[in-house]
């Protein structure tokens, strides 16, 4: 702070001895009117800077203003303070921690002196004179903890050549020139001289010399070693200051090496019979997040708090891992389930509580964030349950970080721009169009970036809005969108019923252009999707311009980019692409990040989050990740989707069966939401269960086909005896799964998956030749089929005739090598949901196919799929309530 000539003098002479040894300096220069909150604003920015290993700052502060120095020198963070003047530190060596704290670098430097003597420390009696915080203080606590018998001495000390002349060690730090005189000194002593003074001599050109706190020339015919001034201790404080630096380095390097990780573990206290989720969910106290990024690795920087349970993790953290080798990575899915669910989740949570809180492997789960409209309708929140969720579960079920919102802000824009671009093409000329598309401001007429790149797609190869033709100026304004191919829906996180069908444009200001028009629920989204699959800001962007939401009238796609809505949509995506970090009961980490359909879209988490936590588990760490619906659909699609786009190979499939589904499959009464389940699924059964696992079989095969290893998961329910468990794992091990174990992590926690666990490690190191079931570059009908007969058992395909139009359409259009996304009912391998087991000779019926062009995928509906739940008679938020008082949140499940 200021000009001082002293302190840039000695600031030059650290800048240059850094310079000498490779370590990266800079003066950052504060001007004399700086305010002690413009230096504390500076001190904020370094302590988070993790390019930074350590700062001093400069003293004296020469500001016109008042500045505390205790203040600005205590607002270093003591990890950075390798000046070793905070208190912390100050603190830490009068303890005698001295391998955990910096050190004044002018006592540690004299320390060093007295080291390269010879002599030893301990035993001898030290005198320091001087008491000041920077030098005396320190001085005394290191000679002490040295374990020499230590005297200060200061101004006030009566006896001070008495005293002096007691010491085999005299370090001198008093400010004040030649004030220790020779014959004071013990013959053979060490004498340490940190004054710098200056006193007339008329021989120099400047008329003054340096000189220390002790008369040197007499002092020299005693002592045994003693510094000369200059010329001692100034060099070896800035020495001091280097090796502090390059320690600061060495400690953070330590801290945050990567993939060592030092989690505190949450202890389970169980009960019997297992509470409700919400009530397990509030009986347990999360970690704060922060302590939970700490503990994994992140740096303070790399995270965005969002409360005390939730953070957003900056992307940066993958340019700074980039050389670090992935863990291995592990993908739940399940058998062909029934409407209950079979515990996917849950057994996805059990699973990395295990490996992480009971076997101590670095785990991280990565799983979708659910949609709010299923929490308030018939299915309840999906944070998994039991003993074996993601916490808190009120946070996970409903807002998070706002990712969804901002989805359904951005869809809708698009929405917006589509129907507000047709009002405006049918109301207006051409040149009108053109005039307030390229508005003149100040005169001056510009195109967009996203103009620009119109015009380029075009072929309109210019800059200047006044050198367009009339031909090019028609093409440039007009999308002339066919209102029948719109494809783009706008979307609400709400089950509504109502909005499946709707008109819109009813208002006497939109003239008569009406349409109709519909509501899907937000997951649904294509934004959804492409949040799911880019694996940067740059990719999404990218992926959003080239989302198709209809076709002009010549047949044309209409994309994001040519409404002009890209850089719109991204600004608002910008923090959703970051994945949210979470936790779970038992305290390992949990990324929960997108949540696209898993019928129309994908049904996976984000390739970021998975990429981001599999380079923070490090080589031998686990990433454990869920796809949706059953093996023939979510498991399908993460291999040929989601690894196609990632580049990321899996190690091991966890197939997670109950003995409830492979009932039903085995001819078993319908199981219906709601409704109590009979006698056949509360009662021992092994024929029909011997009879289901043709489904189990089938899946196993469908996992093996991808060339990866198959674990099967039996998740055990308490209805469950022991002989249908075992015949399920025999049945599982005949059909070919690495393994199959059983597993009771809803009641127990982790330690319920840990046999889950061991068997996924064992099956981590067997040989994985994952392969793709097909080659995008093969038309479009043939990849269906190859899905339809490998994966679901089918005997052929059959495309309506609006299927084959749109085989034909995609085609042309370019967007023919495509991977496939089968949008079909989960709750059978066929198209009838009404056929269990594993069915087969049946033609599988397409009846119209759809692109997702900026997720990168065509989706074929084979039936109808529904994309706007709606609401049961009962919905579950007759249940939920929030306590006043204590301002919990109660009825979720």
């Amino acid at each position: 702070v200021g000009n001082r000539d002293d302190s840039n003098l000695y600031i030059n002479m650290k800048l240059k001895a850094a310079a000498e040894i490779g370590i990266s300096a800079n003066h950052i220069k504060l001007p004399n009117t700086a305010t002690e909150a413009d230096v504390l604003k500076c001190i904020a920015s370094l302590n988070s800077d993790p390019g930074v290993h350590g700062f001093i700052v400069q003293l004296p502060l020469d500001s016109d203003n008042p500045i505390n120095t205790e203040k600005i020198t205590n607002a270093v963070a003591p990890e950075k303070d390798v000046d070793g003047l905070s208190s912390i530190n100050a603190g830490k060596l009068s303890r005698g921690d001295l391998g955990d704290c910096f050190i004044p670098c002018t006592p540690k430097g004299c320390m060093e002196l007295i080291r390269q003597t010879g002599v030893q420390v301990a035993g001898k009696r030290a005198v320091v004179i001087g008491r000041s915080k920077i030098v005396g203080a320190p001085m005394h606590d290191l000679l002490l903890w040295s374990n020499a018998t230590v005297t200060t001495c200061h101004s006030k000390t009566s006896t001070l050549a008495e005293e002096v002349g007691k010491a085999d060690i005299l370090v001198v730090a008093a400010g004040k020139a030649e004030m220790v005189k020779g014959e004071w000194i013990k013959p053979g002593a060490i004498v340490i001289d940190c004054g710098i003074n200056h006193v007339p001599d008329s021989t120099k050109p400047s008329g003054k010399r340096v000189v220390g706190d002790v008369a040197y020339s007499s002092a020299k015919e005693k002592a045994s070693f003693i510094t000369p001034v200059p010329g001692g201790v100034g060099p070896m404080t800035v020495a001091m200051l280097m090796q502090s630096t390059v320690e600061s380095a060495q400690r953070f390097l330590e801290k945050f090496q990567p993939g060592k990780w030092t989690v505190q573990y949450n202890q389970l206290t169980l009960k019997m019979p297992v509470p409700s989720d919400i009530e397990i969910s509030n009986s347990c106290i999360p970690k704060p997040i922060d302590q939970v990024a700490k503990e994994i690795g992140l740096l303070p920087d790399e995270v965005e708090l969002y409360g005390q349970t939730k953070a957003k993790v900056q992307l940066s953290v993958l340019k700074r891992l980039q050389n670090q080798p992935d863990g291995k990575y592990v993908v739940v899915t399940g058998i062909t389930p029934t409407p209950l669910g079979e515990g996917k989740s849950t057994t996805t949570v059990g699973l990395v509580q295990a490996l992480g809180a009971h076997l101590h492997q670095n785990v991280f789960a990565c799983v979708r964030q659910p949609s709010q409209g299923p929490t308030f309708g018939i299915k309840g929140g999906a944070a998994g349950g039991g003993y074996c969720q993601v916490v808190p579960m009120e946070e996970f079920n409903l807002h998070l970080t706002g990712d969804i919102h901002a989805i359904t802000a951005a869809n809708n824009l698009v929405a917006a721009a589509i129907d507000a671009r047709m009002f405006h093409e049918l109301t207006q000329s051409d040149q009108a169009l053109y005039t307030r598309l390229v508005p003149s401001v100040n005169g001056v007429r510009k195109f967009s970036d996203i103009q620009i790149r119109r015009l380029q797609k075009l072929g309109i190869n210019k800059t200047d809005p006044m050198a367009l033709t009339k031909e090019e100026i028609n093409a440039f304004v007009r999308l002339d969108i066919d209102p029948s191919t719109i494809t783009w829906q706008r979307v609400l996180d709400t089950n509504d019923r109502f909005l499946r069908k709707i008109t819109i444009g009813q208002s006497v200001t939109e003239k008569g252009f009406s349409r109709m028009a519909q509501f899907d629920i937000t997951v649904s989204s294509e934004i959804m999707a492409v949040l799911a699959l880019a694996d940067g800001l740059d990719d999404m962007k990218k992926r959003f311009g080239r989302m198709v939401v209809a076709s002009s009238k010549k047949g044309q796609p209409v994309t994001a980019d040519d409404l002009g809505v890209t850089g719109a949509v991204a600004v608002l995506m910008k923090d959703a692409v970051k994945p949210n970090l979470m936790q779970t009961l038992e305290g390992t980490p949990v990324f929960v990040h997108a949540g696209p359909f898993a019928n129309i879209a994908h049904g996976n988490s984000s390739v970021l989050a998975d990429k981001i936590a599999l380079k923070l588990v490090g080589k031998d760490g686990f990433v454990v990740t869920e796809a949706g619906f059953g093996a023939d659909i979510g498991m399908e699609k993460f291999f040929n989707i989601k690894c196609r786009y990632s580049g990321l190979r899996p190690h091991v499939v966890v197939l997670v069966a109950t003995v409830r589904a492979l009932k039903m499959h085995g001819g078993g009464p319908a199981v219906t939401a709601g409704v109590p389940l009979p006698k056949e699924y509360t009662e021992e059964n092994l024929q029909l269960v011997a009879k289901g696992c043709s489904n189990l079989n089938k899946q196993i095969q469908n996992a093996r086909m991808f060339g990866v290893p198959v674990v099967v998961a039996v998740n055990a329910f308490k209805t469950d005896t022991r002989a249908e468990l075992a015949l399920v794992v025999q049945h599982a091990k005949e059909a070919g799964a690495f393994d199959a174990v059983e597993c009771t992590h809803w009641a127990e926690g982790g330690k319920g998956a840990l046999a889950l666990a061991r068997a996924v490690q064992r099956a981590s190191q067997a040989p994985s030749n994952f392969r793709f079931l097909y080659n995008v570059e093969l038309p479009v009908v043939d990849k269906i089929r190859l899905i339809a007969q490998q994966v679901y058992g089918a005997r052929d395909i059959e495309l309506l005739p609006e299927a084959q139009e749109k085989v034909a359409l995609y085609t042309k259009q370019g967007f023919g090598n495509l991977p496939i996304c089968m949008a079909k009912t989960h709750l059978s391998l066929s198209h009838d949901p009404e056929q269990k087991g594993a069915p087969t000779g049946f033609v599988l019926p397409i009846r119209d196919i759809r692109a997702s062009v900026g997720a990168g995928f065509l989706y074929p509906l084979v039936g109808t799929m529904s994309t706007m739940p709606g609401l049961p008679t009962r919905p579950c938020f007759y249940d939920i309530d929030l306590d006043p008082v204590s301002g919990e949140v109660n009825g979720l499940f």
